[in-house]
């Protein structure tokens, strides 16, 4: 197994279990113990996992958004597809809100060619157009949030206010019928709530895990949606609500 899945696979076992063993890690992936103590000193370095002796004790909180490099690796084919069936639905032209976070940078990735006014949420993103030289890239300003390195804060809502999009694209953690849109950071929820309000189509891309989750803050219910792209493991339950809300729904 490629350093990759094999570390997805141990994250997938820490939101099971709060302490994993070196030995036992070595065995089930087939790999040297030295491996999976490197796999965990990344981890550790991500803030993940405090290492002890024999293995390490998980540090997610269900509460807390996982960081940025570990949601990274996550569902990595799926928002793959997912960015560029986001990329087919815009045309060329189109004024564009770019959220923060891991499906975003995906999507950011696609349309480097494509003619577009983009404003994105993250510096990643940012970075990823900067150098694309048909998109006409507009900055939010703002605090910058450690870690995520996402715009926050007053500045960055005021600026969002005050312009119009073609279309948003949302990210999010967590989606359902009951709870709708739900984001674990307070500030992300107001910057993404100001986001919804300036845009005539709003578009949320997210992998199909995020259906099973709900985050603390609550965005907006499901009917301020024009469209949710997802992945086909969609839960055919969510699926069928978000029809019954009005929201189009596209699977990759």
């Amino acid at each position: 197994m490629e350093s990759n899945n094999r570390i997805r696979a141990i994250m997938s076992e820490l939101r099971s279990s709060d302490v994993v063993s070196v030995a036992e890690l070595a065995v089930e992936h087939a790999v040297s113990e030295m491996t999976i103590r490197r796999d965990l000193d990344e981890l550790a370095q991500q803030g993940v996992v405090r290492r002890v002796r024999g293995g390490a004790v998980s540090l997610l909180l269900r509460g807390d958004e996982p960081p940025f490099g570990v949601r990274e690796r996550e569902a990595v084919e799926a928002k793959r597809r997912i960015a560029a069936e986001v990329a087919a639905l815009l045309a060329d032209g189109e004024a564009v809100l770019l959220d923060s976070g891991t499906t975003s940078l995906e999507i950011a990735r696609v349309i480097r060619d494509r003619r577009l006014t983009v404003l994105p949420l993250c510096l990643q993103s940012a970075t990823e157009l900067s150098s694309a030289s048909r998109i006409r890239l507009v900055l939010p300003g703002g605090e910058v949030r450690p870690g995520e390195l996402s715009f926050t804060g007053p500045l960055t809502e005021n600026a969002i206010r005050s312009l119009r999009f073609d279309t948003a694209v949302i990210g999010c953690c967590g989606l359902s019928a009951e709870h709708g849109l739900t984001a674990h950071d307070l500030s992300d929820v107001a910057v993404k709530q100001a986001a919804i309000a300036s845009a005539r189509r709003v578009v949320v891309a997210t992998d199909s895990g995020k259906f099973t989750r709900t985050a603390f803050g609550a965005v907006c219910p499901l009917d301020r949606l024009d469209m949710v792209v997802t992945d086909t493991a969609l839960p055919p339950a969510e699926h069928d609500a978000m029809i019954a809300a009005g929201v189009a729904v596209r699977t990759v």
